[in-house]
């Protein structure tokens, strides 16, 4: 993973294996791309948490989210979405998507105004997982995402189990929506390998947090709760969140986008909220990128890994493309 410099004959920024953010010779640019780009160079910025039918995809990518999760939506409208973002020349972010909620009959959200039709899959039993999970493939889905929620019809242990292994089986991970008690001791016990939120309804134990930590992703999403004017939930979550991180584990920048007023790029309120988690700014940008990430961000004003500012600072990337025209020296 990389940071830094500027496209041809510059100077990179790699975080290693300790951590330890160290200075790399670098030639990143495209072919023939001559443009110098003084600041910093990211690899392309996620969020791992969005509903792209309440979102205008073009402004995230403005905002400097090169790429996204779409964790629950009609599978037509997503196939549609990943095609055009993967056109030349796009304005989309990259799409990676989940597909349908797959939900116990008349479970959440389907009792929600802001889902619409399509966006769920009822699964009556079972014998029902391996058809949902065939189906979200087929259109195209790289994840699968399960609903549990206390409030209202929960899929049984059972039903929940054989989601999981069907999902396994295609080689896909599967991202549980856990909300209230005992769904996220469910989502770890049926063997789930995301959480698409950190838990906020209550503080988790510590047997629990130490389970999932050895074994699970949380996605953050801490803004959620009070969107900048921080409630209950947001100090609960935060706790829960210091503590899984404590015992080792993984979290990713996720921020629920379509959720109430959120900023629609990068959320610098979700980054200060992960270094009160306890995050410091190289392991906030391992939360934000991938590996294999073939999109390129830039910070014009460079990158300063000072916590105080950082959040503000990382809150001005942009997507390289063709339309950026950088000043030449």
């Amino acid at each position: 993973m990389w940071w830094g410099g500027r496209l041809r004959s510059g100077v990179a920024l790699r975080v290693g294996h300790d951590g330890a953010v160290k200075p790399v010779p670098a030639e990143i640019a495209p072919a023939g791309d001559s443009r110098h780009f003084p600041g910093t160079l990211l690899p392309g910025l996620v969020d791992a948490h969005v509903h792209s039918a309440l979102v205008d995809l073009g402004t995230v990518r403005a905002g400097g989210i090169a790429a996204v999760w779409d964790l629950g939506g009609v599978p037509s409208a997503l196939e549609d979405l990943a095609a055009r973002s993967r056109r030349y020349g796009s304005k989309l972010p990259r799409l990676r998507y989940a597909g349908p909620f797959l939900i116990a009959p008349g479970g959440y959200p389907s009792d929600r105004p802001w889902a619409p039709a399509g966006s769920w899959r009822e699964i009556v039993s079972p014998a029902d997982a391996g058809a949902a999970v065939t189906e979200a493939r087929s259109a195209g889905a790289t994840l699968i995402k399960v609903t549990a929620n206390a409030a209202g019809p929960q899929l049984p242990e059972p039903t929940m189990r054989a989601l999981v292994d069907a999902a396994h089986t295609a080689g896909l991970p599967v991202v549980v929506h856990a909300e209230g008690p005992g769904t996220v001791a469910a989502a770890y016990t049926a063997g789930a390998d995301i959480l698409a939120h950190t838990p906020w309804t209550e503080p988790l134990d510590d047997a629990l947090l130490r389970a999932c930590a050895a074994r699970m992703t949380w996605l953050s999403t801490l803004d959620i709760h009070g969107w900048g004017d921080p409630t209950p939930a947001h100090e609960i979550a935060v706790g829960n969140l210091r503590r899984f991180l404590e015992y080792g584990g993984t979290v990713r920048y996720g921020t629920d986008l379509g959720n109430g007023p959120l900023p629609p790029a990068v959320n610098p309120r979700e980054i200060r909220a992960l270094q009160s988690a306890g995050l410091d700014p190289t392991q906030i940008l391992t939360a934000m990128t991938e590996t294999d990430s073939s999109e390129i961000c830039w910070l014009p004003s460079g990158l300063d890994l000072t916590p105080a500012p950082f959040a503000d600072l990382l809150a001005t990337a942009r997507v390289v493309d063709d339309a950026v025209n950088p000043r030449h020296p």
